[in-house]
């Protein structure tokens, strides 16, 4: 049973702002996809964190549903000591399930290498 963007949205937790519009997370969907493939992605909370204070580029993905909130409130505070964009998306499931994983997955930064393909979906989405 599909459970709908609305419905997901009413699940995530109070600090999900700024959370993306359905057009604009499955974009970021997309975008985790192309990343995932050549291997221009963080996964995880620790991973990720350690990589935004390394200083490393990009955006990150960040699930709206996470519980409890700690695990991922000091992200975008991290985030934005990075200059490093950020979005909520309504549901980790599908944030792991965009980038081909059984494994539900809180948040994702995708990097900005110099040579890529993903460059021009940095961009836009950022």
């Amino acid at each position: 049973p599909e459970v709908s963007y609305d419905a997901k949205c009413a699940l995530t937790i109070p600090i999900a702002r700024p959370l993306a519009p359905r057009k604009l997370s499955k974009k970021l969907y997309k975008c985790s996809k192309a990343a995932m493939k050549v291997k221009s992605i963080r996964r995880g909370t620790k991973e990720v964190a350690k990589s935004l204070r390394k200083g490393e580029k990009g955006f990150a993905i960040i699930a709206g549903d996470v519980s409890p909130i700690d695990v991922i409130s000091h992200l975008p505070v991290l985030c934005e000591e990075s200059k490093v964009p950020y979005v909520f998306v309504p549901a980790r499931s599908d944030l792991g399930a965009a980038i081909g994983s059984n494994t539900p997955c809180s948040v994702l930064l995708i990097l900005k290498r110099k040579k890529s393909r993903l460059r021009l979906c940095v961009d836009t989405t950022a």
